[in-house]
Parts: structure tokens; sequence; C-alpha cells
């Protein structure tokens, strides 16, 4: 009776455990200004390939809530230490600083960096002695941003708060040109405001690797490599990655 009574114990224990497990509740924090990786549909819903990625990195970590916390892209970090959300899925590269702030995931992407300016530019090109003289912008606080202050001489770059307010001034004629990932600009390009614009010269970096951020020492990203090689192999990353573009960029 006494065995009985410690297995019944157990089993309650186990199954207590495993309920606490089923209804754990992750945040994730996206930008949602940044399309096609992240921003809002008409009805104000966030969507894009982070959001797709996050949603079946916590299917396959058997999360049962995984809530989106949006949050403007000059605070992100500090906001995911201050533990407003629990991992950070908003197509942030893996930087040496940005190490010492949080740990990274293994890359779920791979990015590069290229100049778009107006397709009557005929003579832009994308040296330092020609952009000298240039107003380029990017968003601040990205590699891009980062690439045109320390690379170019000459006049400084102008830095905005979201990639979108670099697209107007760029069509209001205020930039000569701008520098960002490329397949955020492969999807502006393909819109209407888009359409007087093309890639210019090259990309001027070739390998940028996107990571999903958490907290230092946060066991959460072990969870999430594992989630993130699962979803790899069972086709489930492909088909995300397909929805959205017609080439991979893993």
């Amino acid at each position: 009776m006494q065995n009985y009574k410690k297995f019944l114990l157990a089993a309650a224990v186990s199954m207590a455990f495993s309920a606490s497990a089923m209804a754990e509740t992750l945040k994730m924090g996206i930008e949602a200004a940044y399309p096609p990786f992240n921003n809002k549909d008409a009805s104000g819903n966030v969507v894009g390939f982070d959001k797709d990625i996050g949603d079946a990195l916590c299917a396959k970590m058997k999360v049962e809530k995984c809530e989106v916390y949006v949050s403007d892209w000059d605070g992100i970090i500090p906001a995911l230490n201050a533990k407003k959300f629990d991992f950070l899925v908003s197509s942030l590269s893996i930087t040496d600083e940005r190490k010492q702030a949080v740990d990274f995931t293994d890359p779920y992407y791979s990015n590069k960096l290229q100049f778009i300016a107006p397709k009557a530019t005929k003579d832009f090109k994308t040296d330092a002695a020609y952009l000298k003289d240039k107003i380029i912008g990017a968003q601040r606080a990205t590699l891009a941003g980062t690439y045109l202050e320390d690379k170019l001489p000459g006049t400084p770059p102008k830095l905005y708060d979201t990639q979108e307010n670099a697209y107007l001034d760029l069509t209001s004629g205020r930039l000569d040109g701008i520098l960002a990932d490329k397949y955020v600009q492969y999807e502006w390009l393909k819109s209407e405001d888009g359409s007087a614009y093309e890639f210019k010269g090259d990309p001027v970096v070739e390998s940028d690797k996107i990571g999903i951020a958490v907290r230092k020492g946060d066991p959460l990203r072990e969870r999430l490599n594992k989630a993130l090689a699962e979803i790899k192999a069972d086709g489930t990353y492909k088909k995300i990655n397909d929805k959205y573009f017609p080439f991979s960029i893993e």
C-alpha cells in the first residue's frame, strides 16, 4: 500500500509538472515596421517572416500560448532585458556589440546590405569617393547605419527611426540613396512607390547573420536552437521562406 501511495504521489507530481509545461506562455518581441519580415496588416495584426518563424518555434517547443509584443527599434534590446518579452525575433544582426547585451541563437537567416537609388541616376556608384557628397539614408541602430558612419567619409548619413521613414524621404527627393537589408529593399522595390528605384552595385556586406536574441544566460536559447533545427529539418522553415521569397534566404 505504501509503495502504491508513493506511485500515486509521483504520478501526481509528474502530471502537475506536465500541466505546468503545457500551460507555458512565451512573449516574443517584434518591431512590426520592417516588411516583409515584420509589420502590421490592415487589421493591425503583426505579420511577416519573423512572426511566422516565432510561431513555428513556439509550436515546436509545445508552448501553449505565444504572445507578440511590439517595441520601437531603438529600445528593443533594452525592452528584452527589462523582461517585457522573453525572446526577440525581429531581424536582428548578430554583432559583437550586441553580444555584450544579449545572447543569440544560431542564425535563422542570412542577409546582405545593398544600396538602392533612383533608376534615373545612371552614374550612381557605391565607392567612398562618389558617396562622400551624397545624402544616404539608413535606419538608426542597424548594421547599415553603422556601415555608413564607419566606412564613408564626408556627409554623415541620415538615420531614421524606421525603414519606412527612410523610404518616404527617398521618394520625396531628400535622399540620394538608401543602404539597407537586401531582402527588405527587394520587397519595397516591387511596390508602386519603389518602382522608380533599383539596386545599385553589388552588396557591400555579403554575410550578415540574423539571430534571435534572449537575455544573457537564459536557457531558452538552447530550446530555441533545438526548435530551429527541427523546423529546418521537417520542411516548416522552407514553407515560411517560400511564402515570402522565391529564393532561399537561409
